[in-house]
């Protein structure tokens, strides 16, 4: 995709979207911490529908840990690999107590340090929390960047820098959201809806489905 068609398609996306966000539920940057965390391999949907039970009764570092292991599980059991994310949830809040007085720290390395939280959810939280132009590559972002010409890469870091590379500047905050939008809605992976796609004129994908 060049230059020219980059800057249309995120100028079209910004027209029919002004105001994206995250479609996880949170009112802190904690909340928003741990639905990231928890959200690995599972949909928002998912997400949202146990963090709703979850957070009136935990969504503090403390008010987690004192729900211990079983008691944590209770409120994510219906996520996939609840387990594993409760033990790294409660870790996580363990280190954010000791180290860090129950705050989330604002750098990407202090982040990716927190069991559960790789560099995608470090990403996400310095995004959505601290307004930061990063760019957290997941399934729909990958597919995007590859098959729209975007940014073509082998893994998510290669798609992740070229991003950050060929994004203008005055659109890289919100990016992020538009493309997974996009990429969850719209340029799906079956098969994209490029007769109902606002930037299939910008796209180089080919050839385009019909209805």
């Amino acid at each position: 995709m060049n230059a020219h068609n980059i800057e249309l398609f995120f100028h079209t996306l910004k027209e029919a979207n002004p105001l994206p966000t995250t479609e996880l539920a949170y009112t802190s940057v904690f909340e928003l911490l741990t639905a990231v965390l928890l959200s690995a391999q599972a949909t928002d949907v998912s997400v949202n529908k146990a963090t709703r039970k979850l957070f009136p009764v935990a969504n503090t570092p403390q008010a987690i840990l004192a729900l211990g292991q079983e008691g944590l599980e209770s409120y994510i059991k219906t996520i996939g690999l609840y387990r594993n994310k409760a033990s790294n949830l409660l870790k996580t809040c363990q280190i954010l107590m000791d180290q860090y007085q129950g705050e989330i720290p604002r750098s990407r390395d202090a982040l990716e340090s927190l069991p559960g939280v790789g560099r995608k959810t470090a990403n996400v939280v310095l995004n959505v929390a601290f307004g930061e132009p990063t760019m957290a590559v997941d399934t729909h972002i990958f597919r995007l960047g590859n098959r729209t010409g975007l940014a073509p890469g082998k893994t998510p870091l290669a798609v992740e820098l070229k991003l950050l590379k060929r994004i203008p500047p005055k659109y890289l905050v919100d990016a992020h959201h538009w493309l997974i939008l996009h990429g969850r809605y719209v340029c799906q992976a079956r098969k994209p809806l490029c007769h109902q796609c606002a930037v299939s004129a910008c796209c180089d994908f080919k050839p385009k489905t019909t209805l």
